[in-house]
């Protein structure tokens, strides 16, 4: 005579959903927060350098000397010769924009960089960073290139727009992480909440967080393709 076993209910979708979000949040965590605990301060040696310099040029903008010379070495928009923006593109990672709140910025440049340098290391958080920041600078030429009769096209009065700041930076380094770390919720939260500032306000800035964000990402699936087929078998 067969016994009936009851069936075991099925967690519903709030329960899946909060199960998976606390997943990500520990793949997210445990390896900043293990370090952290180690070494403290000392884990975050390029993210404290990130903090500090662009604090500096944030209060360098406030003077009569220091707008120019922040200018001449960070200064970057798409109007100025293409060899000159390369060269003052890895410095306008660290300049803030002079008419926006800085500790945004700080606030940003802390938790992102922090926590990519503690989970991927300073030298690739670095070069993420440079790619996106880079990613954005090169497509806003592009897009001033192709022209506003062009769907993916702007004025060429964006050309005068300075064009600095760590967010394509950061912005990047949270699809990188995201990827390395299996977490699609937050990559899929970025991106939605990136598009949508964009259709919700159409400025030069979040077409470039766009772009940033696309480089690293086909950069981030190139480097995971590589690394697999490394892998021993």
């Amino acid at each position: 005579m067969s016994t009936l076993v009851p069936s075991t209910p099925r967690p519903g979708l709030l329960a899946r959903t909060g199960g998976a979000v606390r997943g990500e949040w520990g793949r997210l965590t445990a390896v900043p927060a293990r370090e952290l605990r180690a070494h403290g301060v000392w884990a975050i040696p390029l993210t404290c350098c990130t903090v500090l310099l662009t604090l500096g040029f944030w209060l360098a903008w406030r003077t009569a000397w220091g707008g120019d010379v922040v200018r001449v070495l960070g200064g970057v928009s798409a109007g100025i010769p293409l060899p000159l923006a390369l060269l003052r593109t890895p410095v306008s990672l660290f300049v803030p924009a002079p008419d926006l709140p800085v500790w945004g910025a700080l606030v940003q440049v802390l938790i992102l960089f922090g926590v990519a340098e503690l989970d991927l290391g300073a030298r690739r958080t670095l070069v993420i960073a440079y790619l996106a920041t880079l990613c954005g600078t090169l497509t806003a030429r592009v897009m001033i290139a192709l022209g506003p009769d062009h769907l993916l096209g702007i004025d060429a009065r964006h050309g005068d727009v300075l064009d600095t700041g760590p967010s394509a930076a950061v912005v990047g380094l949270v699809v990188c992480i995201a990827m390395v770390r299996r977490a699609p919720i937050l990559l899929a939260g970025v991106w939605i909440l990136m598009i949508a500032e964009v259709v919700a306000k159409p400025n030069l800035a979040g077409r470039e967080h766009i772009a940033a964000m696309a480089g690293v990402t086909v950069c981030a699936c190139a480097y995971l393709a590589w690394r697999r087929r490394r892998a021993p078998a």
